[in-house]
């Protein structure tokens, strides 16, 4: 039997220097010959450049170069359309579509300052003279959807530039059929990362001369892209590396440093200077500079009979782009998907759209428009069940998808719908009426215990869906390599490398290609090395994304072992194996109907959740958590939990503490000791991990992503669960004291 192989949990091998602080992260990897480099923002969240003079920077003692617009080739990025310039500036090559000397949001490059110290790159930063035009300001979903200013007048007619329909059945029929219509407007806010690791990164020319960029990211291979386009050269001259990363959650999938570094090199090879150079953000900067979840309004109503079936779902989703799209129209299909909920709906309108605004660009964060879909789907679930006077595990029983259901886009689910046995296995813990767990006395952080007479306790149920992997037709795809090392064909190798590229940002991934790839070769897994995250030589694993990681490299470690167990037969040595996973196609949806197959697979959830609420104070405490999750197969059990109970914690933050403010354009609260991320004395006081391995039919060992979906459910299941306490809804959050004490008084 393999040791360490799947289904054990072994320590996680970067587990001791992380511990320890050995772990080598971008802002600790300095060579020590480095430049230091500055980025300058616009700091201007709409305005047109009229001048910019960076001669004074240049004289500043100390500053090595200046790096502006006139230094980049093709002046435009964008995962998903090019829409955004790598740095605004008066010097237009023609190369790019984009308007280049317009600033849209806060955070646009302006500059690049490189600098002996970092001190004199800020100063020279600080001598840079630039005059501006102000411009008219879009600065929320209110104002853009007037359409009286556009923020991409270029290329846009229109601030909701982009648009998703879905029209199943016959609409007005299902209101007919309807007993019952709940009506709501649902906000749902921005969220910052908060990942431990800023952004950092190191640039340089390698031996082989490559443009090198050491960082931190979720996807090597698409930043390289973003990179080589920028810098106008093929792929291949290009080399991304990423040394440990500090936590991501979607927050560095998109571009921060990498393409302004990698041309930060190239102007130093230009002038003649072979030395690295070196980037890292302030906190402040950070929080400024890189996207947020996307905040939302969402108009929906929901038709049932009055024994509790569904007849009609309408929506009108509005998903705040910010300035630039960045993954805004992947968000917006999963918003889209999940807004009518995990159930058999006969009949359906939703139309759906991202908007520009001059705001802070929404992009990827844990769920990926799941929480903001099911936060709606879910609440108007929940509040049909209290209007009807029914179970709300019982009238979701009787909507529920089940295997060979036809989903909200008209077509099969993928096999292996797991819905009714995560309800099951979640309501045989925690029953709508069943006992609380006993806890300790309430007693919020830095505050007296409340009257025991102010106490008002609930629960709240939730239950959704979410893809595993990428969606609409993307060419999804996942590489690895193996090599077998040993002796006699009739032996097994003595040890095994992998090379692979799949992003570690703390969730545990490349234990579990270790493990994997150990299970696969019939070694134990201190037999396998693995050489991860380095265009150099791992293949395009895609993203660490879209809960689609221990699926997509799974599938590829075993389609590699058995290339090498084939060569190893025929006596090679090593034996090497290659491998590209391809998945199951999807669809984009049809323009009008909506009709498609977005998705090859989903995960599976349901939440249970107790909470406390003082209603002098307006505080609530999370008392209990319970989980539940098909799986498939747990690859890692222990990670697997740490997983579900991370996902819960950062959940929590959304939907009780983090409030990121946001007016004109600017965020008011760039610093941690604004913004409040929950501490130890925050969280659930119990979280219980419900694991089911059903198995997923497509996924290797039968295992399907979990990483997000903890994530779907939690927001309606606390506002349930505070009705359920207090008698009152929340149709927006984060929950605050004062948010919560002011509905109460009213």
């Amino acid at each position: 039997m393999t040791r360490g192989g799947v289904g054990s949990s072994p320590i996680r091998v970067d587990a001791a220097a992380k511990v320890v602080g050995e772990a080598g992260y971008p802002a600790d990897r300095v060579p020590p010959d480095s430049l230091q480099a500055v980025v300058v923002f616009t700091d201007q969240p709409h305005a047109r450049l009229l001048s910019l003079d960076v001669s004074e920077a240049e004289a500043v003692p100390g500053v090595v170069a200046v790096v502006t617009a006139a230094d980049v080739p093709v002046n435009e990025y964008g995962l998903t359309m090019f829409d955004q310039p790598v740095l605004i500036g008066l010097d237009h090559t023609g190369r790019s579509e984009v308007r280049c000397d317009i600033s849209r949001w806060e955070a646009d490059h302006l500059a690049v300052v490189v600098g002996e110290t970092r001190s004199a790159a800020q100063a020279g930063a600080a001598a840079i003279a630039a005059e501006w035009e102000q411009l008219p300001l879009v600065s929320d979903l209110e104002s853009a959807r007037r359409d009286e200013v556009l923020v991409h007048a270029e290329t846009t007619s229109s601030n909701a530039y982009y648009e998703m329909v879905i029209r199943k059945g016959d609409i007005d029929a299902g209101w007919d059929e309807a007993d019952v219509i709940i009506e709501g407007r649902y906000e749902v806010p921005h969220q910052e990362h908060a990942f431990l690791q800023v952004e950092a990164a190191t640039g340089w020319v390698d031996d082989e001369g490559r443009v090198t960029v050491e960082t931190s990211g979720q996807w090597t291979h698409e930043d390289r892209e973003q990179i080589a386009h920028a810098l106008d050269v093929p792929d291949e001259q290009i080399r991304v590396i990423y040394a440990a990363i500090g936590g991501a959650f979607g927050g560095k999938e998109d571009m921060s440093l990498q393409i302004v570094m990698a041309l930060a090199v190239r102007k130093l090879q230009a002038l003649g200077i072979e030395r690295p150079v070196h980037c890292r953000w302030s906190r402040e900067e950070s929080i400024v500079g890189h996207h947020k979840r996307h905040r939302a309004i969402v108009d929906a109503r929901l038709g049932a009979t009055n024994d509790g079936m569904i007849t009609a779902v309408e929506a009108d989703v509005w998903l705040d782009a910010g300035a630039y799209n960045y993954t805004s129209t992947k968000v917006l299909g999963n918003a889209h998907l999940t807004v009518a909920g995990a159930y058999e709906v006969p009949n359906a309108r939703i139309d759906s759209r991202a908007v520009y605004t001059h705001s802070v660009p929404g992009g990827a964060f844990r769920g990926f428009g799941g929480p903001q879909g099911a936060f709606v789907a879910e609440t108007q679930m929940n509040k049909l069940a209290a209007v009807l006077d029914m179970d709300p595990i019982e009238l979701r029983r009787r909507n529920l998808l089940r295997e060979g259901s036809i989903g909200i886009t008209q077509v099969p689910l993928p096999a292996g719908v797991g819905l009714p046995q995560v309800v099951e296995a979640c309501v045989e813990r925690a029953p709508t009426d069943g006992p609380r767990v006993e806890v300790e006395p309430y007693r919020p952080v830095a505050s007296l215990p409340p009257a025991a007479t102010a106490l008002r306790r609930g629960r709240g149920f939730a239950v959704g869906m979410k893809n595993v992997g990428f969606s609409f037709g993307f060419p999804e795809r996942c590489e690895a390599e193996v090599h077998f090392h040993g002796g006699a064909a009739d032996d097994r190798p003595d040890t095994v490398d992998i090379f692979h590229g799949g992003a570690e940002v703390g969730q545990g991934n490349h234990m579990a290609i270790l493990q994997m790839t150990a299970d696969a070769s019939g070694v134990d897994v201190d037999r396998v090395r693995g050489h991860f995250s380095d265009t150099a030589s791992s293949g395009d694993a895609g993203s660490a994304s879209a809960s689609r990681l221990t699926f997509m490299s799974g599938n590829s470690v075993l389609g590699a072992v058995e290339e090498a167990e084939k060569a190893w037969q025929d006596g090679e040595r090593p034996a090497v194996g290659r491998f590209r996973y391809t998945p199951p196609p999807t669809e984009m949806l049809d323009p009008v109907t909506g009709v498609g197959q977005p998705n090859f697979s989903y995960g599976y959830m349901a939440q249970s959740v107790d909470v406390s609420v003082d209603v002098e104070t307006g505080h609530i405490r999370v008392d209990r958590v319970v989980s539940a999750h098909d799986v498939g197969r747990a690859i890692n059990p222990a990670l697997l939990k740490g997983q579900i109970e991370g996902a819960v914690v950062q959940a929590h933050g959304y939907v009780l503490s983090e409030n990121l403010v946001v007016t004109d354009g600017r965020i008011r609260n760039p610093r941690l000791s604004q913004y409040l991320i929950p501490g130890i004395g925050d969280i659930p006081t119990v979280i219980e991990s419900v694991i089911l391995e059903l198995g997923d039919p497509a996924g290797p060992w039968g295992a399907r992503g979990v990483a997000e979906m903890p994530y779907i459910t939690y927001a309606p299941a606390v506002v349930a669960a505070v009705h359920d306490a207090t008698g009152v809804w929340f149709d927006s959050f984060p929950l605050t004291p004062s948010k919560v004490l002011a509905a109460l008084d009213s």
